[in-house]
């Protein structure tokens, strides 16, 4: 018979064995602290493997549970002499939750639970302090009739302000004995006529609600939500741990608490903390009283009169300390504490890894390996890769006033305030101006990369997580908040409306790209601060990965960034946005537009300085490092002109009449353009296009090594090949362009072709195209839309739904899906190396900066990631932890 429960303290052992997956955090360190003497109230774990039979079973609970709860319940009344329900003496419990991870404030919990009309009056007696017994009574059904009852809480909360009122307090701490009395009385009235029946008295009646109520707080909404948020799968479940209540609500010498081994902000290696004198830990965590703090030193750098606990319990607190140090060092790891003080003995209730900034992340891991706790490579292992975008970005001031309009999806981080624009044009014009801009669409579009380039932070009603502006905001550093699907935009009325209110252009609009929320007014913001800590860590990272990391970036500026960022070379230059350039774009849709080869040739002729002097400027930053160059990709008519005005300058640039543009314009509309007249598909129908381009990246990369005496290594990538034939088309159209190249200045250099694998058929026939391409890269943005058959763009409307459904564990576009894309990724790098050992495997869609995408890509043996340039960071410390897991 499979085990559920599993007790704790009083040296008791049932083999638990801190396994968290088993027990849960809270359970598994309950256990872990009991086992090395330190003072915790007995009780007992109901493992996670409960929760996911008791959603199997249709919220039922085995009868075998029955016996060992009874069992549990029994161990808990050895050890403290209680009977659980006495009238007498009678022994109180809390119910909490604890999954494997930590999910504050998201479950549910109960305190004071054995309490009825009959008990209450017990532990009045035995306990000597009637005030004390009343009002936690009045806390039990508080919190009883909210989280197991479902019940308003909000009717008991006027209650409770109500009776303070009457009496002429202001303070909990105020209220007698009799006060509580006839406040409980209150309570059950709301109860009965709330829930139609009276509050329960049977104390195993009681029991079972909250845990059934705690285990049905796995599935609570903002459960999903922060588990979605959180990448926590639905199927681990939670534990429930049931424990002999101590009481910080017994007058002056009790107390509770909350407290870290170390400042979970900075990281500096002081305690930190708060306690109340008389609660109990919900008064600390709701705010009900202002806490006090824990240390003399940080009481008196706030400025705070009402002593610390190091003032006003010395003793405890010396014992707290020595606590601290214990459990430091035994987690090895900073620790978040909660305890009680009840008649001045310390308890401890729980114990975990504390939440922490990105900058206390990196100070409390570096820190650590100076001092010995912990070795380089676990300093390396301990920090989030995606917790470091808190330090590359600015982020707002957490202590500034917030006026919250409304909440997206926090597509690309940092935080921006600025004038609300509604196009591109007018974010450029107002910015040259020296004004910062919030660019506002309902969705972006390539030719809005001047206009987003220009603004300060990008807003979207529309679009994922890897949508248009997603993408490229994160590979410019802009924060992005996308698919705000409460935001309205009136573009001829210059307004946006979000529920009933209405801003105008011009109005100020603050975002944060990390949490997806959108704010009204300024908000002030606090700049980024790479300390020693962050370039000791990536030094000690780079020790250890395997995985080169490249930058997905197409401008000077991207390119300075990702070096100084550690970037090893450029994995993706997109071309197109060099084309979408005010002064070239003429010359672009004159080429499009032209109907022969001649009228073509004539425009790309134009276009070819501009395009070597762009690839100059990237070589010279790159210079010694390789830069994959994706020749032009996406369907013509993107670049297409839509206003008469545009009509009429290309018209007027190529010397024919608008009416002809039109028709030309006419016959290039595709109805699915994704799937369309794109990539390769370009280069096979009008080979010029890509010779230009071939020709611009050889004359750049010869230019920068005469320069600079040190050749950069163009790889020369071809999009969305499917067959080999069409690579062959496209590798000898790039051979002759360089051999031509190499002949007219008298040098050659180093150079790859290859292909980008974003189509399924391309990664099932590798074998075939290894035989030409000299390497590959995953598109993984394009490969998984055509993997599974889903735009991108138009995702973020069910995708959601699809991940709190469980369909898929992830969004496929945030991170890989390994079991579908991942598969062909494989197929495609092993069948590929089976032609050509040897050949060059990398990735450079937006999976490239997921740190559990580039764990998959590290197991593949893929030879690089690339990511955008702020991502860098992130790809690094990923790849090394991912290097130290395959080892294990």
């Amino acid at each position: 018979m499979t085990k559920y429960v599993y007790r704790f303290g009083g040296d008791v052992n049932d083999g638990g064995n801190g396994d968290k997956n088993l027990l849960g955090g809270k359970g598994a360190n309950l256990d872990g602290m009991a086992s090395i003497g330190l003072p915790v109230p007995p009780g007992f774990t109901i493992t996670t493997a409960m929760c996911t039979r008791y959603y199997e079973d249709g919220e039922k609970f085995p009868d075998s549970l029955l016996e060992e709860v009874k069992a549990g319940i029994a161990h808990i009344q050895q050890i403290t002499g209680k009977n659980f329900g006495d009238a007498a003496d009678p022994l109180l419990v809390s119910v909490r939750s604890g999954a494997r991870v930590s999910m504050p404030g998201m479950m549910d919990t109960v305190l004071n639970l054995g309490l009825n009309d009959q008990t209450v009056e017990g532990l009045a007696a035995v306990s000597g302090d009637a005030r004390f017994a009343w009002d936690s009574y009045r806390r039990f059904v508080q919190m009883y009739s909210d989280v197991v009852l479902g019940l308003d809480h909000s009717e008991f909360e006027e209650a409770l302000e109500s009776a303070k009122e009457g009496n002429g307090f202001h303070l909990d701490t105020e209220m007698r004995a009799e006060d509580w009395k006839a406040l409980v009385s209150e309570y059950k009235v709301i109860v009965e006529r709330q829930w139609g029946k009276a509050f329960p008295q049977d104390v195993n009646d009681q029991l079972w609600g909250a845990i059934g109520a705690v285990f049905g707080s796995w599935q609570s909404e903002r459960a999903k939500v922060y588990r979605r948020l959180n990448d926590i799968p639905a199927e681990w479940g939670t534990a429930v741990n049931v424990q002999a209540m101590v009481f910080g609500n017994m007058g002056d010498t009790s107390a509770t608490g909350v407290a870290f081994t170390r400042d979970p902000a900075t990281g500096e290696n002081a305690y930190y903390g708060e306690y109340l004198i008389n609660a109990q830990g919900e008064d600390v965590v709701a705010g009900i009283r202002t806490p006090q703090y824990l240390t003399k030193i940080a009481r008196e750098k706030a400025g705070a009169k009402p002593l610390s606990m190091e003032e006003s319990m010395p003793e405890t607190y010396g014992e707290l300390a020595r606590v601290f140090d214990i459990l430091e060092k035994h987690y090895r790891d900073m620790q978040d504490i909660e305890f009680t003080v009840q008649q001045n003995k310390l308890w401890m209730l729980q114990t975990r890894s504390g939440k922490r900034t990105a900058k206390a992340a990196l100070k409390i891991a570096v820190d650590m390996a100076a001092e010995g706790l912990i070795t380089q490579e676990e300093a390396v292992a301990r920090v989030d890769p995606a917790a470091l975008d808190q330090l590359l970005h600015p982020t707002l001031d957490p202590k500034a006033p917030r006026d919250v309009l409304t909440k997206g999806l926090p597509a690309s981080p940092g935080a921006a305030s600025g004038v609300i624009v509604f196009d591109a044009d007018s974010a450029e014009r107002r910015a040259e101006l020296g004004e910062a801009v919030i660019l506002v669409r309902v969705e972006t579009s390539p030719e809005d990369i001047h206009g987003m380039h220009a603004a300060k932070g990008i807003l979207t009603a529309r679009g994922g997580m890897t949508s248009h502006a997603a993408v490229v905001a994160r590979g410019m550093g802009r924060p992005c908040v996308s698919g705000a699907g409460a935001l309205s935009i009136d573009n001829k009325a210059r307004t946006m409306r979000i529920g009933d209110r209405q801003l105008v252009e011009g109005d100020i609009l603050t975002i944060d790209g990390g949490t997806g929320e959108v704010m009204a007014g300024e908000v002030p913001t606090v700049q980024p601060e790479l300390a020693g800590d962050f370039g000791t860590l990536m030094v000690w990272a780079d020790k250890v990965r395997r995985l080169k990391v490249r930058a997905n970036a197409e401008t000077p500026l991207d390119c300075k960034t990702a070096r100084e960022f550690g970037a090893e070379g450029v994995g993706l230059c997109r071309t197109e946005h060099m084309f979408f350039d005010a002064a070239r774009i003429t010359a672009v849709r004159q080429m499009i537009l032209a109907d022969s080869e001649a009228g073509r040739r004539e425009a790309l002729a134009k276009l070819l300085p501009e395009q070597r002097a762009d690839f100059t400027a990237i070589f010279e930053v790159m210079a010694g490092l390789p830069v994959t160059i994706r020749l032009l990709d996406p369907p013509l008519h993107e670049f297409l002109p839509h206003q008469e005005a545009e009509f009429e300058e290309v018209a007027k640039a190529a010397g024919i009449g608008v009416e002809a543009l039109k028709r030309r314009a006419a016959e290039l509309h595709e109805f699915n353009p994704m799937l369309g007249h794109r990539g390769c598909r370009l280069g096979v129908t009008y080979p010029e296009i890509y010779e230009m381009q071939a020709r611009a990246i050889f004359e750049a990369a010869l230019d920068v090594a005469d320069k600079s005496g040190e050749a950069p290594i163009p790889e020369v990538m071809i999009p969305l090949v499917a067959t080999k034939k069409e690579l062959e088309l496209m590798k000898a159209v790039v051979d002759t362009t360089a051999q031509a190249v190499f002949s007219e200045r008298g040098k050659t250099l180093e150079y790859l072709v290859g292909t980008m694998i974003e189509l399924p058929r391309a990664a099932l026939m590798a074998d075939e195209i290894a035989e030409v391409g000299e390497f590959f890269s995953f598109g993984t943005n394009d490969l998984t839309q055509t993997t599974i058959g889903i735009s991108r763009d138009d995702a973020g409307r069910f995708l959601t739904q699809y991940v709190d459904k469980g369909i898929f564990a992830r969004d496929p576009f945030v991170s890989i899906d390994v079991e579908g894309v991942g598969q062909l990724i494989e197929i495609a790098a092993e069948r590929g190396r089976k032609t050509r050992e040897g050949i060059k495997l990398g990735i450079c869609g937006e999976h490239g900066g997921d740190p559990a995408s580039i764990a998959f890509c590290e197991k593949t043996g893929l030879d690089y990631v690339s990511a955008s340039p702020y991502r860098v960071p992130i790809a690094r410390l990923a790849a090394a932890q991912a290097a130290l897991s395959a080892k294990k």
